[in-house]
């Protein structure tokens, strides 16, 4: 007897993670190993945050604040924006999936580029609404074609910038020409998970147009830049109104109080962010200049990471370093995606890389 799968998750494939460190030291038997695959910070948490956890303890037979309170208060404050403008879930991939659950039903459609988040698909697809993919345009989001793909049924446009996993952005006057072009009727999501590292004269603060535009929502996340990706917590900005329905769905206690204890204390020393961006600046040199001695191709990044082209195919050099203990992230073709690591690991990357590069 068939049990009753709704028909939608059959085109739907389990997120596959970076692998873990763990496995490759048990199925290959290599000791020193360097993950370069899933964008974690190398330069871990900042000491605030391993303080705030020890005194989180005592209180883990209490369920959570579930409101976040003490978080949203800060996060209110540091953007300027009223404490009912934040949603907070277990990541953004959650908040992700809450958006397509308010507001996609089966046969609307949701635009994003491709390749780029792949959480997008999922959360699009397991609403029963159908998912409209537009390639990039040399490396980057096609604003244009994704504008011209608007129809009667859109109703979520999603925007990754910096871009995973090319790390490209739109520029300030691009959002703002997209956003004047988008009907207000649609939702267009910012996900802006890499924010802190994308430094960039061109790009665009996102923040301060919630006002103009309530049909908007901004998304960031502590798992990157302030190093909490263990604890799973992100928050998304945008009209009350839109907020309170989010937080209908919304989990129960569903951000757990050391990730809120940690989001706190992290956001209590902006030095430790500061010093991962210039570090990771200074990584993104050292690669460059490495990989302009191997002649791959790469695109210039805005983010932790670097999206590289190399001479094989991208499961077949995934392996290679595998087997020489580094782990990065196959995608297409012959691009893979490589997190920028300390100097150490950079090193021992580029190393690896020599030794099986033709």
């Amino acid at each position: 007897m068939k049990l009753p799968y709704r028909d939608v998750y059959e085109k739907i494939l389990p997120y596959v993670p970076g692998k873990p460190i763990s496995d490759v030291q048990r199925e290959l038997g290599i000791s020193n190993i360097v993950k370069l695959a899933s964008n974690e910070n190398p330069f871990g948490c900042s000491d605030k945050v391993k303080q705030a956890l020890t005194d989180a303890i005592t209180n883990l037979s209490l369920y959570p604040d579930g409101n976040a309170t003490i978080l949203r208060e800060r996060l209110a404050k540091k953007h300027g924006l009223k404490q009912k403008q934040f949603v907070f879930g277990a990541g953004s991939n959650e908040i992700i999936t809450f958006i397509a659950q308010v507001f996609l039903n089966a046969g609307d459609e949701s635009i994003y580029a491709q390749p780029s988040f792949v959480w997008y698909d999922t959360a699009v697809r397991s609403t029963g609404a159908t998912p409209v993919a537009i390639p990039l345009k040399e490396g980057t989001h096609d604003l244009e074609s994704m504008k011209n793909a608007i129809n009667d049924k859109t109703k979520i446009i999603w925007i990754c910038n910096p871009n995973n996993p090319t790390g490209t952005i739109i520029t300030k006057d691009q959002q703002d020409a997209f956003l004047k072009a988008v009907p207000s009727n649609i939702v267009v999501v910012l996900d802006e998970a890499y924010y802190e590292f994308a430094q960039s004269d061109n790009y665009p603060e996102s923040v301060p147009l919630l006002e103009q535009y309530p049909n908007l929502i901004v998304l960031r996340t502590f798992s990157k830049a302030y190093g909490l990706a263990a604890l799973r917590v992100g928050y998304g900005m945008a009209s009350p109104e839109m907020i309170s329905y989010l937080n209908r769905i919304r989990p129960p206690f569903n951000v757990n109080t050391l990730a809120l204890n940690a989001a706190v204390a992290a956001l209590d020393d902006q030095d430790f962010v500061q010093k991962t961006v210039s570090e990771t600046k200074l990584g993104l040199t050292q690669l460059y200049r490495a990989f302009d001695e191997l002649n791959l191709n790469y695109v210039k990044s805005h983010a932790n990471f670097i999206w590289v082209e190399t001479p094989f195919p991208s499961g077949e050099i995934f392996e290679k370093l595998l087997h020489k203990g580094v782990i990065i992230r196959p995608f297409m073709g012959n691009w893979v995606r490589i997190t920028v690591g300390s100097k150490e690991e950079n090193e021992f990357l580029l190393k690896a890389l020599n030794d099986v590069l033709p």
